[in-house]
């Protein structure tokens, strides 16, 4: 059933991958398409399903410097291409 709305969600266009995110913009993660390693690690540090992530800057190669559950982080382009988000809304 999940699968089935966030495919709906893509082909409605409501989602985006993170690098497309605006800076200071929050969304909230749907799914990530990454290595299993690379996806467990960011597991690991508290990047879950609907856990909300705000964009603090954006460089020019495509690497993100990211606020998530209140520590900073540092994504290159070829991992935030692979996280699918929402714009999340407004509690």
């Amino acid at each position: 059933m999940f699968r089935r709305v966030l495919n709906l969600l893509k082909y409605l266009g409501g989602s985006m991958n993170l690098s497309e995110g605006n800076i200071h913009g929050k969304y909230c993660v749907i799914s990530m398409d990454l290595a299993f390693q690379t996806q467990r690690r960011l597991q690991a540090l508290g990047m879950t399903l609907d856990t909300e992530i705000e964009i603090l800057h954006k460089k020019h190669n495509g690497t993100l410097a990211i606020n998530l559950r209140g520590t900073r982080f540092a994504l290159g382009k070829d991992i935030s291409e692979h996280i699918e988000v929402l714009p999340c809304q407004k509690k």
